[in-house]
C-alpha cells in the first residue's frame, strides 16, 4: 500500500451499529482520486465488509459512472433478471431500484438468485433525502450465526426457490428483465441459467429457479447466508399490498415469491425471524449528498429504508462472481 493510500485510511471512523466512514477532503478530480486509492479502498471493503466514503464531493451522473469505473478496475456489469426498473444512465451505471418510497427494501443481496452476481455493489449519492432512505448494511456470515440452527440445515439442505410471474403492470415486465422483447431469447437465457419457464395465454411469463441459501466467501472461505427469502416473499409485504396482489393475482401469480428448495411454502414466522436477525445486525448512516459507498455483495446484505422527499441513488455492480465458485450446497439445474 502507498503512502498516499496509508494516510487517506488513518481517517476511517467505526462506531457501533455504523458502517465503516472514511472522512477524505474533496479531491478535485473524484475519478484520479479513486483510481490512486482503488488498491485501499478494496482492501478496507475486503476487511470490513463495506466502507462508506464521505467528501469526494459527487454531483452528477457522468462524474459518478467514471468513479465507478476506476474502483470497478474493469467494465461494469449489466443486470440482468432485475425485479424492478432501473434507469439506465450511461453503461453500468443505474438509477436505485424503482421501489414505494414508504415501502423498505428488506436486507438481501443483489442478483443472489442470478447463476453470476456482482462480487461489489457501489452507490453514490446525489441527493439525500428529507429523512430516512438509509442503505443499511448487515455482515451475512454474522446473521447465519444468529439465525436458529434448524433454519440454516434446511435452506442449507435444500436450498430455496424464487417463484416469479412477469407481467406489464407489477414490478419489470420480462423484456425489462431479460434485456428483450424476444420470447426465443428469453427461453434460452432460461435454459442456460436453470431457470423453469412457462408461457401463459395472456403473454405473461412464470418462472421458478432454484439456488444456495448458503454460500463460501470466494476469497476468504467464510460462510455466508446469501439469498433474497426474506426480501422477494409474500409476507415482507405489506398486508393491505399482499391482499390485493393475491385478489387480482392469486397466490400462485404474484410478481415474486420465495419458497424452501423443495416448493414447501416458507411461512410468515420464518420471515419474522430473518428480518429480526437482520435488523440486530443492521449498521447504518444517513446519506448525505456526495457520499460513495461500497459494499461486499457476498459478505454483506444491503437495504433501503423508507424515506421522504427526492432521493437518487446511483448504483454500479462489479467484479462478477459465479454461483459455481461459491461452493454451494445444492446442485443448480432445471426443475
Amino acid at each position: 500500500m502507498s503512502s498516499s493510500s496509508q494516510a487517506s485510511l488513518l481517517d476511517v471512523e467505526s462506531q457501533p451499529g455504523r458502517p465503516p466512514v472514511l472522512h477524505v477532503e474533496s479531491p478535485g478530480d473524484a475519478a484520479s482520486w479513486a483510481a490512486g486509492q482503488r488498491e485501499a479502498l478494496r482492501s478496507l471493503v475486503a476487511e470490513r465488509g463495506a466502507v462508506l466514503v464521505r467528501g469526494l464531493g459527487l454531483r452528477e451522473a457522468d462524474q459518478v459512472g467514471a468513479v465507478f469505473q476506476q474502483l470497478a478496475g474493469g467494465p461494469l456489469m449489466g443486470e440482468r433478471e432485475a425485479f424492478a426498473v432501473r434507469e439506465a444512465y450511461r453503461d453500468g451505471v443505474y438509477s436505485s431500484t424503482a421501489w414505494p418510497p414508504n415501502q423498505p427494501m428488506c436486507m438481501h443481496h443483489e442478483l443472489s438468485y442470478a447463476l453470476t452476481f456482482p462480487g461489489m455493489m457501489m452507490f453514490a449519492c446525489l441527493t439525500a433525502p428529507a429523512s430516512g432512505g438509509v442503505t443499511g448494511v448487515s455482515d451475512a456470515s454474522a446473521v447465519l450465526e444468529a439465525l436458529p440452527a434448524a433454519m440454516v440445515e434446511r435452506f442449507e439442505r435444500e436450498g430455496w426457490l424464487l417463484t416469479r410471474s412477469y407481467n406489464d403492470e407489477i414490478g419489470a415486465s420480462w423484456a425489462e428483465a431479460f434485456g428483450t422483447g424476444d420470447r426465443g431469447a428469453v427461453e434460452e437465457y432460461c435454459r442456460a441459467n436453470a431457470i423453469d419457464f412457462a408461457w401463459q395465454s395472456d403473454g405473461a411469463l412464470r418462472t421458478r429457479q432454484r439456488r444456495s441459501a448458503v454460500v463460501r466467501h470466494p476469497a476468504t472461505g467464510v460462510r455466508c447466508w446469501f439469498n433474497q427469502i426474506a426480501f422477494l416473499n409474500e409476507w415482507t409485504l405489506a398486508p393491505e399490498v399482499r391482499e390485493y396482489l393475491v385478489d387480482v393475482y392469486g397466490e400462485d401469480g404474484l410478481p415474486f415469491n420465495t419458497r424452501y428448495g423443495n416448493g414447501d411454502p416458507v411461512g410468515e414466522d420464518v420471515v419474522a425471524t430473518l428480518n429480526e436477525v437482520y435488523e440486530a445486525h443492521t449498521a447504518r448512516e444517513p446519506w448525505q449528498p456526495g457520499d460513495l459507498m461500497l459494499v461486499d455483495n457476498i459478505r454483506t446484505a444491503h437495504s433501503r429504508e423508507p424515506y421522504d422527499g427526492p432521493r437518487e441513488i446511483l448504483v454500479g455492480l462489479a467484479d462478477p462472481v459465479p454461483l459455481s465458485g461459491c461452493s454451494p450446497t445444492v446442485e443448480v439445474r432445471a426443475l
